[in-house]
């Protein structure tokens, strides 16, 4: 063969494996060439990463495609985090990492998407043993799919990690992981525009726990068995609907400060404390959930403003409202109230709706829950009188809840009835 026949042939080959030279690549990277693959890669290349332990630390800073396959890991040495991705573009799938180190304060995660890290795609992984499974710090319009994520328990729980941490990540959809042990499963702090859907959440602190988070949408998650469902803290425009939360030990839905939240179809059962807990919140819609088994059904307090609910059942909880004020609420709106179980009343004209309006608390109880020892007289002749006068004389009354449509039976609360057991079989 003359040279210019083998030049030839050499061309046709390289441009067969390489049909531009600005094409993109899928380059297989086996345990221990991990990190000089990600330095050999190209921008727009793939990694498949060959089944086995792949060494960390590692910094991606260019867009790439890494997938694991499910066979493959990427085991951290305990400092920092295992993987960080440091550029936009690029997406994470299908690989087991562990190994992070144990510093809450800098934050050591499984994986880090950095400031610049936008439109991250992290799925299908699997993240366990870390402090913290996923650490979104600033990258845009990411997204977090179908990830399992079983943090570290062997730590105090003040020293324990969220499954995910969230800062400043506008954009930002988490969707349909599975998130156990380490603290809350997702942690949100200042930020904003984001959506929260079909998660699952059990054996943590909070479930999902924001702060200072504008603008998110939290629907379809399930919380099984954690301290608390879901708290929303310091924050304006919060939708969450369609959530689960069941055998919650203290709250099922915390409202702390928080100005135009939507409340719809979710279904609190089985709880510790409270279902539901409002603490000084403006402008809000509560409607169509169920409250169910708690000690109370919802605590209204600190001085909540322009909050309606409607359409609500609450069922066998102890105490249906703790309300501790001197106006009157009106919960009902439209000729539409709530579902209270422990309203005995007639419906003479079968419109759904009772004859006579609902005062859940009186004065009797605003004493017991402002001197709890008062409950030993509770059986007494003279307790029972007052009780009697306030219900026969409502003016006697010193303010409080007043549902005037209370509705007779939880199908006139136009409940949506799917099966709302926890989806992936979480118990």
């Amino acid at each position: 063969m003359t040279p210019r026949a083998a030049f030839l042939t050499l061309l046709l080959a390289f441009v067969w494996s390489h049909p531009a030279a600005s094409a993109e690549m899928t380059v297989r990277a086996e345990p221990g060439a991990l990190v000089a693959a990600l330095k050999a890669a190209a921008p727009g290349d793939t990694l498949r990463l060959g089944m086995g332990d792949h060494a960390g630390p590692v910094d991606i800073d260019k867009p790439l495609t890494i997938l694991g396959d499910g066979k493959a890991r990427i085991l951290g040495n305990g400092q920092g985090s295992v993987v960080t991705v440091k550029a936009a573009g690029v997406t994470i799938e299908g690989v087991n990492v562990e190994g992070s180190g144990a510093k809450l304060d800098q934050l050591d995660a499984g994986i880090k998407v950095a400031v610049g890290g936008d439109k991250a795609r992290l799925i299908a992984n699997r993240l366990t043993g870390n402090l913290i499974g996923i650490d979104m710090q600033g990258g845009k319009d990411a997204l977090v799919e179908s990830n399992t994520i079983a943090n570290r328990t062997d730590l105090h729980r003040a020293e324990r990690g969220p499954g995910i941490y969230v800062w400043n990540s506008p954009g930002l959809t988490v969707a349909n992981n599975e998130i156990s042990g380490g603290n809350d499963g997702i942690f949100i702090t200042t930020s904003h525009h984001a959506t929260y859907r079909d998660n699952r959440m059990h054996d943590v602190r909070f479930a999902i726990h924001s702060m200072y988070a504008n603008d998110i949408k939290v629907f379809g998650n399930r919380s099984t068995g954690n301290d608390m469902g879901y708290a929303f803290m310091y924050s304006r425009q919060v939708q969450a609907t369609d959530n689960l939360s069941s055998g919650d030990r203290t709250h099922g839905i915390f409202l702390n400060y928080v100005t135009d939240a939507k409340l719809a179809h979710n279904d609190i059962r089985d709880g510790g404390e409270k279902c539901l807990f409002v603490y000084n919140v403006n402008k809000a819609t509560i409607s169509a959930n169920r409250f169910e088994g708690c000690d109370i059904g919802v605590h209204f307090t600190g001085g909540s403003e322009n909050v309606t609910l409607t359409g609500n059942a609450f069922l066998h909880d102890r105490t249906e409202v703790k309300y501790v004020g001197s106006h009157w609420l009106e919960w009902s709106l439209k000729g539409r109230g709530n579902y209270w179980a422990g309203h005995v009343a007639f419906d003479v004209n079968r419109d759904g709706i009772a004859d006579s309006p609902y005062r859940p608390n009186d004065s009797i109880d605003r004493m017991t829950w402002s001197q709890p020892t008062s409950r030993l007289l509770l059986g007494s002749p003279a307790v029972q009188m007052i009780r009697w006068a306030q219900s026969r004389f409502p003016g006697l009354l010193p303010g409080g809840v007043i549902d005037s449509h209370p509705l007779m039976s939880p199908a006139g609360a136009g409940l949506d009835t799917p099966d709302l057991a926890p989806k992936g079989g979480t118990q």
